[in-house]
């Protein structure tokens, strides 16, 4: 887990939780794309003037390992670190760990392409703002 270029505090909400009192499976997906949202402000990406130039960025693929359960109240940070495949692919490597004993309670590998015209395209304004903080 080196290499972390960015991170985001949470809390779990109670009505994140399904009946057996853990986070349901797909509320990580939402912990993930806050994160990389955030990432994305931070770096001054303007996702609705992309969108308004005819280029949208979209996730392609999302893997997610589920390791220890999260429950209400758990405080946690999710963390991503960020890196390219190809001419087009970008690839957010994430994990959350769980503040109260610093386990790892999922990881998610998320890759993303810019679109326009339903087609890949590289993204010159995208490329730019990631540039410095790509890994190998």
């Amino acid at each position: 887990m080196d290499e972390q270029i960015f991170k985001v505090d949470f809390e779990v909400r109670d009505y994140e939780c399904d009946l057996q009192g853990i986070v349901n499976n797909a509320v990580y997906q939402n912990y993930y794309e806050h994160t990389r949202h955030k990432f994305l402000k931070s770096v001054n990406l303007d996702f609705n003037k992309l969108h308004q130039q005819g280029i949208d960025a979209v996730v392609y693929r999302v893997e997610i390992d589920f390791k220890y359960s999260l429950t209400s109240g758990d405080s946690f940070t999710c963390y991503l670190k960020l890196r390219k495949s190809g001419n087009l692919k970008y690839i957010f490597d994430q994990h959350i760990i769980r503040h109260s004993d610093e386990k790892l309670c999922s990881k998610a590998t998320v890759t993303t392409v810019c679109v326009q015209n339903g087609r890949p395209v590289i993204c010159k304004e995208v490329d730019d703002a990631f540039r410095e903080y790509m890994s190998n």
